[in-house]
């Protein structure tokens, strides 16, 4: 298995086929990825999971089980949330060549990166895309333009195997991961209420586009805590404050 994909993860999120989660293995194992994250969703070991997985059942016995994608991704660096759906919180998206190559240039030994997929019938929530990176959908037909799980999980498979081995060097400082930056942007959403910068009725309307810019900012582990060191420090400023934006 090439280096590079040792540190590739594929999610999945509630699958529901049974079978999808067998078919799912057997395309990771074709392409050489060995590492999957299960949250919540069908049960893994069922017959139907079995018979697809063919070959691939070691990678059933040893997926990770998770209680939601938060924790899921908490130690990835590099997170991809794939999406069919376009709108104002899904912008900027990849297509899968692009994230193989990305991925080529910075995943590696401190820098884990992770492929989230949705579920069959409804795929992935706003709220969980914001939890990614980046976000990335397969170019498909207009009239019919829903694939089928593991067809899917198997063309980001095909790409990243394609794209190849890293070729060394990059940031001297790796990427914060993902627990980092959830943990940053909650402060974040707790200072911003405080001082009345957020609507109380819709929080997440501005978040998500912060969550865009930090995000594209690729901090490192020493920026989020000089970020929240100055957020610690803004909340301690405005003890006493009514919440109230001035004029």
């Amino acid at each position: 298995m090439s280096a590079a994909l040792e540190h590739i993860s594929i999610v999945l999120v509630e699958p529901q086929s049974p079978g999808n989660i067998g078919m799912v293995c057997r395309a990771m194992k074709n392409m050489g990825l060995m590492r999957l994250r299960l949250v919540r969703g069908c049960d893994r070991f069922h017959p139907e999971a079995l018979k697809f997985a063919v070959a691939a059942r070691d990678l059933l016995e040893r997926a990770e089980l998770f209680p939601d994608l938060a924790s899921a991704l908490a130690d990835s660096t590099l997170t991809v949330g794939t999406t069919r759906r376009h709108g104002k919180y899904r912008q900027e998206i990849l297509s899968p060549t692009q994230v193989a190559l990305r991925l080529r240039e910075q995943a590696g030994p401190g820098c884990c990166a992770a492929i989230v997929f949705g579920r069959e019938d409804s795929g992935l929530t706003t709220d969980e895309l914001s939890l990614c990176r980046w976000h990335a959908t397969i170019p498909s037909a207009e009239a019919y333009g829903s694939l089928n799980l593991a067809q899917s999980v198997l063309v980001f498979c095909y790409e990243l195997g394609k794209a190849g081995a890293s070729p060394g060097g990059g940031r001297d400082l790796p990427i914060a991961d993902s627990g980092e930056m959830e943990t940053l942007f909650g402060q974040m959403g707790a200072c911003l209420r405080k001082i009345g910068f957020l609507n109380e009725q819709n929080p997440e309307h501005i978040m998500r586009s912060l969550r865009r810019i930090f995000f594209r900012a690729e901090l490192d582990s020493r920026e989020v805590a000089i970020l929240r060191g100055m957020l610690t420090q803004i909340d301690w400023a405005v003890n006493g404050f009514d919440g109230r934006k001035r004029p």
